[in-house]
């Protein structure tokens, strides 16, 4: 009977052999599955990271937007407004010409009513935070636009010598540009 003992026992030692291969297979399958899904986690994670970068780049696009929008939202308005304020420059140097010549009571109490007015409309253009172009000196492409050039022995070339029509700007944004003469 031993041999028999011995016998069985190497049988169930060859039996046993193989189930163990067999448990090692089905761990390396788990390990290529755990490590696709580890990958395919990772891939997820990236475009839920990138995602939400891209929600918050358009969250702080559109948040700078609106305060543009809000900001310049008179822009409109101020350039239909630049023509009274011509107009009352015209009014005031016609004026201006006017009362040297004649001098008339009359005409100095329009002056003085109409440069009240004139105070009145430029400061409500300021505490809206439109601005006269500078005009003194060197021609800026970016906010004057030269119409003319004159000659001039008074100024150097490219220098502004007359304002035909002042520019303004909004806060940081050109409304209209100065149109100007330049010396040659």
């Amino acid at each position: 009977m031993s041999k028999e003992n011995e016998n069985n026992s190497v049988e169930a030692e060859v039996v046993e052999t193989p189930k163990v291969e067999e448990s090692v297979e089905p761990q390396e399958n788990e390990l290529d599955e755990l490590t696709q899904l580890k990958e395919l986690v990772t891939q997820w994670e990236d475009k839920y990271l990138r995602t939400h970068a891209d929600f918050e780049n358009s969250k702080r696009l559109l948040a700078k937007d609106k305060v543009a929008a809000v900001s310049y939202a008179n822009e409109s308005f101020a350039n239909d407004i630049l023509s009274v304020v011509d107009s009352f420059d015209s009014a005031l140097a016609t004026i201006e010409a006017t009362n040297s010549e004649e001098g008339s009571e009359v005409l100095d109490k329009i002056k003085e009513g109409l440069d009240l007015t004139y105070t009145q409309l430029i400061k409500v253009l300021g505490k809206n935070h439109i601005k006269v172009v500078e005009t003194l000196g060197e021609m800026n492409p970016d906010v004057h636009q030269a119409i003319m050039q004159v000659e001039s022995e008074n100024h150097e070339v490219g220098e502004i010598v007359q304002v035909l029509q002042k520019g303004y700007t909004i806060k940081e944004r050109l409304l209209r540009p100065a149109m100007v003469s330049t010396a040659k």
